[in-house]
C-alpha cells in the first residue's frame, strides 16, 4: 500500500502544473458562481429544491436519515461511498474512460453547481459555511485529483507519446493504470473529507444556528 501511496504522488508532482491549474480553476468557479447567484437567489432555491427531491429516496434518502438522527459513524461510511463511487468514480471516472477529458468537464459543471447552492446568500447559510469551507476544501481536493486522473488518462491517449507508447491504445492502458492509481490519494482524501463533514454538520453547526 505505501508504494502505491508513494507512485500517486509521484504522479501528482510529474502532472504538478496541471494539479495546480485544476486547483486554481476548480475553487475559482465555485466562487465566481457563488458571486453570480448572489444576484439570483431563486436560482439556489431552485436547485436546492431539486437536491432535496434526491434526498428523499434510495441511498440518498440513507443518507440524510443518518445525518438526520446523528448517526455519526454511518454518516462517515455512506458519505465516503456515495461521494467516493458514485461523485468521483461515476460521474467523474467512467465517462473518462470513454470520451478523453469527460471527467475534466463535469468537474467544472461540479465546481459551478457548489458554488450555486452553497452561496452564503442568507444568514443561516453563512454561519453554516463558516464551519463548512473545511468540507468544501477536503471533498474538492477529493474531486480534483479525480479530475486530474481524467485529465493524465485523456493525455495519454490522444497523446501516446508522452507515456512512451507508440499506439493510441497503448497510451490508453498506461494512461487507465495511472488514473487509477490516483484513486488511491482520491480514496483517501474523501475519507478524511466524510469524517469531518459528519462531525461538522452532526455536532458543528447546531450549535452554530439559532434553535
Amino acid at each position: 500500500m505505501k508504494g502505491l501511496f508513494r507512485k500517486a504522488i509521484a504522479l501528482v508532482r510529474l502532472h504538478r502544473r496541471a494539479y495546480l491549474v485544476l486547483n486554481i480553476c476548480y475553487y475559482a468557479m465555485v466562487g465566481i458562481a457563488m458571486i453570480a447567484v448572489a444576484s439570483h437567489p431563486e436560482v439556489q432555491e431552485m436547485l436546492t429544491q431539486s437536491v432535496l427531491e434526491g434526498f428523499s429516496q434510495g441511498t440518498m434518502a440513507q443518507v440524510a436519515a443518518a445525518y438526520a438522527n446523528g448517526a455519526v459513524l454511518q454518516a462517515m461510511l455512506l458519505t465516503f461511498l456515495v461521494n467516493f463511487f458514485l461523485g468521483s468514480f461515476v460521474v467523474l471516472m467512467l465517462p473518462s474512460m470513454l470520451i478523453p477529458f469527460a471527467g475534466v468537464g463535469m468537474g467544472a459543471i461540479r465546481a459551478v453547481l457548489w458554488g450555486l447552492l452553497l452561496a452564503p446568500t442568507t444568514p443561516e447559510l453563512r454561519v453554516a459555511m463558516i464551519p463548512h469551507m473545511g468540507t468544501l476544501i477536503l471533498e474538492g481536493q477529493g474531486y480534483i485529483l479525480a479530475i486530474l486522473a481524467a485529465f493524465v488518462l485523456g493525455r495519454a491517449f490522444v497523446s501516446p507519446s508522452s507515456v512512451g507508447a507508440t499506439r493510441w491504445l497503448q497510451g490508453y492502458g498506461i494512461g487507465l493504470k495511472q488514473a487509477l492509481t490516483l484513486y488511491i490519494l482520491v480514496a483517501a482524501v474523501l475519507a478524511v473529507s466524510a469524517v469531518y463533514e459528519a462531525l461538522e454538520v452532526i455536532y458543528l453547526v447546531p450549535l452554530l444556528l439559532p434553535q
